[in-house]
């Protein structure tokens, strides 16, 4: 199989801000991936989590040396390629898996959601984010959404660096405009300490959300278990947590895990992290970095499986080049072509 790498930037219409910085725009991957007349698409965008960062330089290097390496084989041949993909980055790992994933699903002319036996109809619907910001910026940016797009489910990040207090205000000012019966997460990218993070979840929980979101920095998962047993709310882990091999040592403390593609390395150990997490008893969500509608469509394969969704990156772009599943009634739903069933947005390429 002959293995292709083209680098594609992409520009947020509204720059989001967490507790670990503001991202306006990034330079993503795109893998094509040939063989027999057919290709597999997938992605790989960029991170900064955990030890050393993910940078497009960094994924793409890595990608191009191993395209040659990878010659030999066939997409089919996922055992004997499992220990040279297990080398690259997460990210890098992530677009061929994709790429892999995607091939199959045309070979045999069947979407993965159905070769998976998965049902539509299962998929909750994802949620839009509101990132820091003054409260009546944070209030424009939930209308904003309101315009384009069906909210039923809304996160608000928090882990505001000016304190507990800012974020309050901004939760406050952003649940005033909140359309009735939408369910509100908060994500706080682990800008809280355990006494904060107490406190917040008190209040948080008397305002009706559903849960919180990464409430302590990566590399605490041990004050994890302060908080546990007397938070009123659900607590999930996302930087906490990359592969199946986290989950047994969080599940005493967390009753959620964020799944992202990028962490984990792509679709098949996506659905390893699913069978683990619920052979666990936790629940399970999906989310995104800067990801196009190519990731994000890839992810609404295994939406089926997920308590929460966070599939909204790609709806906040300027110059997504690709086009994938669809938003109906607030829900991201992949379609019935075959693999991941995304195409080039040919709109979106000539402008």
């Amino acid at each position: 199989m002959r293995i292709q790498v083209q680098p594609f930037t992409v520009h947020k219409r509204v720059a989001l801000t967490i507790s670990r910085g503001t991202t306006a725009q990034t330079t993503n991957l795109w893998l094509s991936l040939e063989q027999d007349g057919l290709e597999g698409w997938g992605e790989a965008s960029p991170f900064s989590v955990g030890g050393q960062p993910q940078t497009t330089e960094r994924l793409r290097q890595a990608l191009e040396a191993i395209a040659p390496v990878l010659e030999p084989y066939s997409p089919f041949d996922q055992q004997k390629l499992a220990p040279l993909l297990a080398k690259l980055p997460s990210a890098a790992r992530t677009a061929l898996d994709l790429a892999i994933h995607d091939w199959i699903g045309k070979q045999v002319g069947l979407p993965l959601w159905q070769l998976w036996g998965l049902d539509r109809q299962n998929i909750v619907p994802t949620s839009v984010t509101v990132g820091i910001n003054t409260p009546t910026a944070a209030q424009q940016r939930l209308r904003d959404w309101m315009e384009c797009t069906e909210v039923k489910a809304v996160k608000i990040k928090l882990g505001n660096p000016e304190g507990l207090r800012a974020d309050q205000e901004m939760f406050r000012a952003v649940m005033e405009v909140c359309p009735p019966g939408a369910k509100v997460s908060v994500d706080a990218n682990g800008g809280w300490n355990v006494e904060g993070a107490i406190a917040m979840a008190h209040w948080l929980a008397e305002a009706g959300v559903t849960y919180l979101e990464q409430p302590l920095p990566q590399g605490q998962e041990a004050d994890l278990i302060t908080l546990y047993p007397v938070s009123p709310l659900p607590i999930f882990v996302d930087e906490s947590c990359f592969t199946s091999q986290d989950i047994p040592k969080l599940a005493d403390r967390v009753h959620g895990i964020n799944i992202k593609l990028m962490k984990s390395g792509g679709l098949a150990e996506a659905l390893r992290m699913v069978h683990t997490a619920k052979a666990h008893g936790l629940q399970i969500m999906f989310g995104c970095y800067s990801d196009s509608a190519l990731a994000n469509t890839a992810a609404a394969h295994l939406a089926p499986l997920a308590d929460h969704l966070d599939l909204d990156s790609h709806l906040n772009l300027t110059d997504d080049p690709f086009m994938g599943a669809n938003l109906q009634d607030g829900c991201l739903i992949p379609s019935e072509n075959p693999g991941l069933g995304v195409s080039l947005d040919l709109a979106t390429i000539d402008a």
